[in-house]
């Protein structure tokens, strides 16, 4: 029979909750700020984050989860009876994280050639962030545990993944300034004039879709924009960080314009706070666009 272990990572922002629910491996990224080092959900939770982040001055980073932690973990899952592992990855345009594990799947073959027509080794690019693929994944661990075949799981993973767009909205150009995100003269004029952009994460990118001014205008405008082209009647999920009021606040909007609510809520980890801030809110949902 099947044994199917479902991987990631933790920028998809799967809360503790569901991790430890759907028994879904969770790599976790480190970061450094200056002279210290920190596994993220190891050594901070979300909210701890968010007030090291608003103390410190500099620019945090993070590094790639390498092929080591990757072939450590295929090991694993094959000497305990597991036939399939898949793991879906933070987008390969930002980090080597995918390629690693591409290479050590590769690494792991070469070193057990025993085990290639028992164990099976998925890797899937996201090619996104946070709930584009954190969603799936979690709907991939039911599926499983109705009976659905490995391959099934990839193949709705990924037609999932064909579908999912995010627009998203920074509270503040600061963090994305300091990261490079955003070029700091832009971010300088919009902070005067009171522009917020509206971010929307697809195929890979993170472009801004349009600029609205001032906070109040955000919600309005991420509403409008996701009812124009989600899918009628599809789930959706609110994203969102620091601000649980405006978590809820569009949880709210939404389900008013929809008429029904979100399927989940996914709050930012490091991984995304780095160079968004703590303070976002956006909604994830499938596309009929695409």
């Amino acid at each position: 029979m099947p044994k199917i272990k479902l991987m990631t990572d933790s920028a998809s922002d799967i809360s503790f909750e569901n991790e430890k629910k759907y028994d879904i491996k969770v790599m976790n990224f480190k970061l450094v700020m200056g002279e210290e080092s920190y596994v993220s959900r190891v050594d901070f939770d979300n909210e701890k984050f968010y007030k090291m982040l608003d103390g410190y001055d500099g620019i945090p980073t993070h590094s790639q989860i390498t092929s080591f932690e990757y072939l450590e973990e295929f090991e694993k899952y094959y000497n305990e009876g597991y036939t399939d592992v898949i793991n879906v990855t933070i987008n390969a345009n930002a980090s080597s994280t995918y390629s690693n594990a591409v290479m050590a799947a590769e690494q792991f073959f070469e070193e057990h050639p025993e085990a290639k027509d028992k164990f099976n080794i998925y890797n899937i690019d996201s090619e996104s962030y946070t709930a584009t693929y954190g969603y799936p994944i979690c709907r991939a661990a039911t599926k499983i545990k109705r009976g659905a075949t490995a391959t099934e799981v990839v193949n709705y993973i990924k037609a999932r993944l064909s579908k999912s767009v995010i627009y998203f909205a920074m509270y503040t150009l600061k963090y994305a300034r300091k990261s490079g995100r955003i070029p700091s003269a832009a971010a300088f004029v919009g902070e005067v004039l009171g522009l917020k952009p509206i971010m929307r994460i697809c195929d890979g990118e993170i472009k801004t879709h349009e600029k609205v001014r001032g906070d109040k205008a955000i919600m309005p405008k991420i509403e409008s924009l996701v009812s124009g082209e989600i899918i009628p009647q599809t789930p959706y999920c609110i994203i969102y960080g620091s601000d649980l009021e405006a978590r809820d606040e569009m949880a709210r909007v939404m389900t008013k314009k929809l008429g029904y609510p979100p399927a989940d809520f996914y709050q930012i980890g490091a991984v995304i706070s780095v160079n968004a801030g703590p303070q976002v809110v956006g909604v994830m949902f499938k596309s009929r666009t695409r």
